[in-house]
Order: structure tokens, then C-alpha cells, then sequence
């Protein structure tokens, strides 16, 4: 808002004709319930305001008040906060910038940790893999232990997990889709510390990021170009082949995160995995996990509890109803936890 004198000030407010002038007795604004306070860069400047219904009753009392001051040449830019009378506090503000920075201070602080852990253990799956590619190529039980320890290690310090329905988990050389909803990047820590061997689907460019990117590599994650049609083909194609010979892989059908915790589209790429191989689909539902580190906001991380529903095993042979019938058990588990 910007004032073309010190002294007077027309605005409009829920219909109503406002005026606005100094009086050295008062330290707010103040109308039906509502304080206003206006801060100057240097001082604060106490107002009284009046409002009117109407343009000749507002006209009237200014020429019986008062008379009108010439302007100013140079106008002065004021920033006015409202509050409700009563329940807004001259603090308020100052706790949201708190809670804000807490956030961002343990952002780092996770950041940090997952980091540390990772170097450590990342030298470990270098040393045994190896072995791995002799002995384990399809389910690297070793490396999907030493990344269940990374994750369980750097969530430990920060977020609850709970996990409900762990005896509907399939066995863990028993092949399987699994399909989870997406809302944060914190839905990978959280699903490896089932402890299955499963192989997630990531975008090319994760691979490029130091150590943790190079363990995704070394845990046989399966790259993906989004936009590029040729690359989904040879996915769903390595998918199906990896299933095939005894492994599992996990999707996020909606293809990225949720920004707002709805459930979004499901692609049907998972299911039609699933519908020719004749392996179980296995729905997963994450809740609390876009609200302790939202989709857009990777920087920070609040405090929180987060859930793991792990529903009953769907069989089918047609994509359609697999899809179908997959995302009404996570959209109804979403519900049921608003």
C-alpha cells in the first residue's frame, strides 16, 4: 500500500469507504475488531481510522474534522499487517519464521547424515559386488541389506515408521510388482527399509549424483528417460525380464510426486508387468511422508510420523481391472487417514 501523504489515507475494506489520519493517542488501526499497525523503514507512525458507509457521509465528516493537507511530492511505501483482535499477536509471525528455520536446520542435518552413512556403506557394496555379480546378479540380497541399513540409519534420527499389514509382504525370493503412491522423496528411504529386493524405476539423472547414485547403480536400478518413449519401452522390458527370472521391481504409477497428497492417474505400465507374467501386485500405501518433506520444499523436513500400509496381494490377468482395483485400495486406505 502506498500513501501519497503522511497524513491521510482513502482505502477500501469489505465495501466500506475508510479514512485514515494521524491522532498522537492511538498506536493502531482499529476497525470492527481489527487491528492495523503501519510500519514506516524508520518509525511507527500512530493512525486512528474511520469507515463509512457511504461517499457524501465519509466527504462530510472529513470537511467537519479536519481539513486536507497538501500532498506530498514524494510518496512514502508502508507495509500494513492485520491481525484479529484478540487471537493475532505481534509474535505470530516471528513463530512461523521459527518453525520455517527449524525445518531448514534439519533438512541439513539429514542431508548430512544420509551423506555420512552412504560413503561408509557404499564402500561395502563396492567390496562385495563382485560377489554379488557372480552369485546374486537378480536379487542382490546384499546390497539391498546394506541399503535398508543406509535408510533405517537416517530416518532413525528424524521421523517415526510404522508399518501395518508386514505379513501380507511376500517372501523375499518370491517375485512381485509392487506399487506404491508418491509423494515425497523421502518414499524411498521409507520403502527400503522393508527389506525386500526389489528394483526401484529412477530417472537417468539420478544416477549421476555422487555415491548415492552410484549405490542405485550397484543396487540394479532400472534408468528411465520420462519423455522418451523408446527408453519406457526398454524399461517395462527389462522389468518383465527381471520378473521372469525371480525378481521384483517397485512403481510409482502416478509417474512423479503429489504436491498436494491427492492421488493422482495411474499409468498402467505395472500392471501390464504384472498381467503377463501372472506375479502378485502388491499395493503400498505412504502416509505423513509428503508432510514431513513436501514435493518442492527437498530443503526442508519436519517432525512427524510416517505409515507403511502394506495391503493383501492382487492377481489378474487384465490390466485394466488390476489398475482399477490397485488404486481404489490406496485411494481408500488415503481416506481412511484424511
Amino acid at each position: 500500500m502506498v500513501f501519497s501523504s503522511s497524513y491521510f489515507q482513502l482505502s477500501a475494506f469489505n465495501g466500506l469507504y475508510c479514512s485514515t489520519y494521524k491522532d498522537p493517542t492511538k498506536t493502531h488501526l482499529e476497525h470492527n475488531g481489527i487491528q492495523n499497525r503501519v510500519f514506516f523503514s524508520k518509525a511507527i507512525i500512530p493512525y486512528k481510522s474511520q469507515c463509512f458507509l457511504h461517499t457524501r457521509e465519509r466527504l462530510a465528516n472529513m470537511s467537519a474534522s479536519y481539513k486536507l493537507p497538501k500532498q506530498n511530492k514524494k510518496s512514502r511505501s508502508v507495509i500494513v499487517r492485520s491481525e484479529i483482535a484478540g487471537t493475532g499477536s505481534p509474535e505470530t509471525s516471528y513463530r512461523l519464521s521459527e518453525i520455517q528455520l527449524v525445518s531448514k536446520i534439519r533438512g541439513i542435518c539429514f542431508y548430512t547424515v544420509t551423506s555420512f552413512v552412504a560413503i561408509f556403506l557404499f564402500v561395502a557394496m563396492v567390496v562385495g559386488h563382485p560377489f554379488v555379480l557372480l552369485r546374486d546378479r537378480y536379487q542382490r540380497n546384499i546390497h539391498n541389506f546394506i541399503a535398508k541399513i543406509w535408510a533405517s540409519m537416517t530416518i532413525a534420527p528424524f521421523f517415526r515408521l510404522k508399518i501395518q499389514g508386514y505379513e501380507n509382504l511376500p517372501p523375499k525370493d518370491s517375485p512381485a510388482v509392487y506399487v506404491s503412491n508418491h509423494q515425497s522423496l523421502l518414499d524411498i528411504y521409507t520403502l527400503l527399509t522393508l527389506g525386500r529386493n526389489f528394483k526401484f524405476v529412477s530417472k537417468t539423472a539420478i544416477f549421476l549424483y555422487p555415491v548415492v547414485g552410484w549405490a542405485m547403480f550397484l543396487l540394479g536400478t532400472i534408468p528411465l528417460k520420462r519423455m522418451d518413449r523408446k527408453s519406457q519401452l526398454q524399461t517395462l522390458k527389462r522389468c518383465m525380464e527381471l520378473v521372469k527370472v525371480g525378481g521384483s521391481v517397485v512403481f510409482f504409477p502416478e509417474g512423479t510426486r503429489s504436491r498436494d497428497g491427492s492421488l493422482g492417474t495411474f499409468k498402467k505400465g505395472a500392471f501390464s508387468i504384472a498381467a503377463k507374467t501372472g506375479v502378485p501386485v502388491v499395493p503400498l500405501t505412504l502416509v505423513g511422508t509428503g508432510n514431513i518433506m513436501p514435493a518442492g520444499m527437498e530443503g526442508t523436513l519436519n517432525a512427524g510420523t510416517v505409515k507403511i500400509v502394506i495391503h493383501q496381494p492382487v492377481v489378474g490377468d487384465n490390466t485394466d481391472i488390476l489398475c482399477t482395483n490397485v488404486r481404489n485400495v490406496i485411494a481408500d486406505e488415503l481416506d481412511r487417514h484424511g
